[in-house]
């Protein structure tokens, strides 16, 4: 009866170890399982491939962020604002501006517009004599007569008189927008001069250099003690 026990109870021991070893999962093997679980899936499977305009984009989008953010105060805002006005009027109508900042406008716009007008006479002038030329050598090339005045004239020498006035009625066009630029940023820098240390209403508007008008005395360089008065110009600068 003892062996008989003896016996079961191997048999129930070794029954017990089987089925221990089948159910369970070495520790290594749970690792990799756990491992290959915890592996994250490839890119290609769980994010779509962003196209070529989609990434131009977010690049742009990045650089705006990691742009540095300006704040501007009322007064430059207000300098600036002023400023724009003065040179906005001389792109519009040239001498607006400068009447707009004040000062010796009086002076600048009719030198403004005296460039201008001589631009344009010249090159009325030269367009002119540019086309009695050619119309000089294209008669002769037709047999038909030419002004006598041109009768001796050798053709060469036509021709090098016409190419000259064919350059400089072109270089009258550049002239003339030289002139133009320049009203544009006389306007602008003169009101930089005017608004940039006094910008408020309640403040007279004085331009930081002026030009007047004004008495000098002559026997200080002569030596003499008359007083001849001259007449003259004074320049003077202001900080507000």
């Amino acid at each position: 009866m003892t062996k008989l026990i003896s016996l079961l109870f191997a048999v129930f021991a070794v029954l017990m170890v089987h089925a221990q070893t089948v159910d369970t999962i070495p520790k290594k093997q749970v690792q990799t399982v756990k491992a290959e679980s915890l592996k994250p899936k490839s890119a290609q499977d769980t994010v779509k491939k962003e196209s070529r305009k989609e990434r131009k984009k977010r690049e742009k989008e990045e650089a705006k962020a990691k742009e540095k953010v300006v704040f501007k105060d009322s007064t430059r805002l207000a300098i600036e604002a002023k400023n724009k006005q003065a040179w906005k009027r001389s792109l519009v109508l040239p001498g607006w501006g400068q009447y707009t900042n004040g000062g010796v406008w009086w002076i600048k716009v009719p030198v403004i517009y005296g460039g201008l007008a001589t631009t344009v006479l010249v090159f009325d002038f030269n367009n002119k004599y540019y086309k009695e030329l050619l119309g000089v050598l294209q008669d002769r090339a037709e047999g038909r007569p030419v002004d006598p005045f041109y009768e001796r004239i050798p053709d060469q020498s036509i021709i090098r008189a016409k190419d000259n006035a064919r350059r400089n009625r072109d270089l009258m066009v550049l002239l003339t927008l030289g002139v133009y630029g320049l009203n544009v940023a006389e306007a602008y820098i003169d009101s930089m001069l005017k608004y940039r240390w006094s910008i408020g209403d309640d403040k007279p508007k004085k331009t930081a250099f002026s030009i007047g008008p004004t008495l000098m005395d002559a026997s200080l360089a002569s030596g003499s003690f008359t007083f001849k008065p001259t007449v003259g110009l004074k320049l003077s600068m202001k900080f507000n």
